[in-house]
């Protein structure tokens, strides 16, 4: 049989881009047709090379641009545009802000077909460089070269690298020398750790093979100085770990949390594995308003922290609870939420999925010798039952921040079921929040809306809904 011959993939010239969509690519029209655009900024005008034809869509390249938008600015990232952490650092901030907003907009009325009155201007973050409170950096003995690299024909008989995956690429790690997300000693524990391996002949790890000695390195500190360091190793060897950690430990007298883990498994998540530690605390404290937050090396804590505050007085604001109230912190992750508004409620009941995270949660709340909250672990759909509501009372609000995936539908049906006078929704996805507010909808007015920028230079966005029993 005979192969269909397929068409070469055209090139488009001097198209408009008119739009900023998800994962940082741009959107364009031609003839109808919807394009997505990578290396490019609303208002750009450019010949674009298309990569991928679908029957509804076309992915596309632009490769020469015969204007520049007024939008754009120069990116600070020498690896910009083949790391994907920042695809929106070659726009200038306030644009960020604007189209986040309209992303949140625009999944309100096309995803969820909600009335609502307006909503609010989106809050900034106070800083959009080296905000981060934690990266996670990958060792890899298959370092990503460039295109120049390529065309070069040089032998590289060092492939190891210390960085970041390329997008959709497992196996492939870009070499980072400086990240502006992290502040601090961030970026110099990293090198130091990458010369010292080097200089040691340490082993980098092989994804494919799952052979190498070092897997990951995460490095998360606090808005007051402190700083944990954790190494993931793929086997044990105590004389090389001994003498790595001991040189971070003198060459870094500021690391107050140096941890270990052995991780022979065959993905990089730690939160089955024993954390191990080395020197110093086995957590960092965050501090936030009058209270403190035991952050472990499994904790889940936002990543911006100072953002992360404004967040959280936001929703407490919207709840506006009142001293006779219960509230119900679903999704409630290492307690943050539920300790930060316990001052205000007569008690706050929070559930959450990880045990770990619950066991954190409580810490959190001895810690600050709170004493009106409570914490249950396991599937929410599960939890929240008759039972668990005649224990705990019928809550008078309901604070929900649940994983990109939003709610699952017999948790929506439950809430209705419960039908408290107030919800306040906290969403890292507009999308899935569309969804689950169109299915209160019937039950239930949108009273605020107020998107959060939690992450300068993506076109990820935080929201806080209010919804008020009609």
């Amino acid at each position: 049989m005979r192969k269909h011959k397929q068409k070469p993939l055209p090139l488009m010239e001097s198209i408009e881009i008119t739009d900023a969509a998800a994962e940082g690519v741009a959107i364009a029209k031609h003839n109808d047709m919807v394009i997505f655009v990578k290396n490019a900024v609303p208002g750009d005008i450019a010949d674009l090379q298309v990569t991928r034809r679908k029957s509804n869509y076309r992915e596309a390249t632009a490769i020469k641009f015969h204007h520049l938008s007024d939008k754009r600015t120069e990116p600070i990232c020498e690896h910009f545009g083949v790391c994907g952490g920042c695809k929106w650092q070659n726009m200038a901030y306030e644009h960020q802000l604007f189209y986040k907003q309209k992303q949140v907009s625009d999944n309100f009325k096309r995803i969820g077909k909600l009335d609502f009155s307006e909503i609010s201007p989106i809050l900034k973050s106070p800083e959009t460089d080296f905000y981060r409170n934690k990266l996670e950096f990958t060792f890899s003995n298959k370092k990503w070269l460039t295109q120049e690299q390529v065309d070069s024909k040089q032998e590289f008989e060092n492939r190891n690298a210390l960085g970041f995956h390329i997008p959709k690429m497992f196996d492939k790690i870009i070499d980072v020398e400086t990240c502006h997300l992290q502040g601090g000693y961030s970026n110099e524990i990293k090198n130091e750790v990458r010369k010292y391996a080097l200089e040691k002949n340490l082993d980098f790890y092989d994804i494919k093979n799952q052979t190498g000695y070092l897997r990951n390195l995460i490095i998360r500190n606090t808005k007051k100085g402190e700083l944990m360091v954790l190494l993931v190793f793929n086997y044990d060897d105590s004389e090389k770990h001994s003498l790595l950690l001991n040189h971070l430990k003198s060459k870094f007298p500021q690391i107050t949390s140096l941890l270990y883990v052995i991780n022979a498994k065959r993905n990089d998540t730690i939160f089955d594995l024993d954390v191990e530690r080395f020197d110093g605390n086995d957590y960092i404290i965050e501090e936030m308003e009058n209270l403190k937050f035991k952050v472990s090396a499994k904790s889940f804590f936002q990543t911006n922290s100072e953002q992360a505050y404004n967040l959280y007085k936001v929703a407490r604001e919207f709840a506006a609870i009142k001293p006779h109230e219960t509230v119900y912190d679903l999704y409630t992750g290492t307690g943050t939420i539920a300790n930060f508004v316990a001052g205000n409620a007569k008690k706050v009941v929070g559930i959450e999925y990880i045990d770990q995270a619950i066991e954190d949660a409580k810490i959190n709340s001895d810690l600050n010798k709170i004493s009106n909250t409570v914490f249950y672990a396991g599937d929410m759909k599960d939890v929240l039952n008759d039972e668990f509501i005649i224990e705990n009372g019928k809550p008078d609000v309901i604070i929900t921040d649940p994983p990109r995936a939003g709610m699952h539908i017999d948790v929506v049906n439950k809430i209705l079921d419960i039908a408290p006078e107030r919800i306040v929704y906290v969403s890292c996805n507009p999308a899935t929040q569309a969804r689950d507010l169109a299915l209160m909808n019937e039950k239930y007015n949108i009273e605020k809306i107020q998107p959060v920028d939690m992450f300068p230079h993506t076109h990820h966005v935080e929201n806080v809904v209010l919804m008020r029993l009609r």
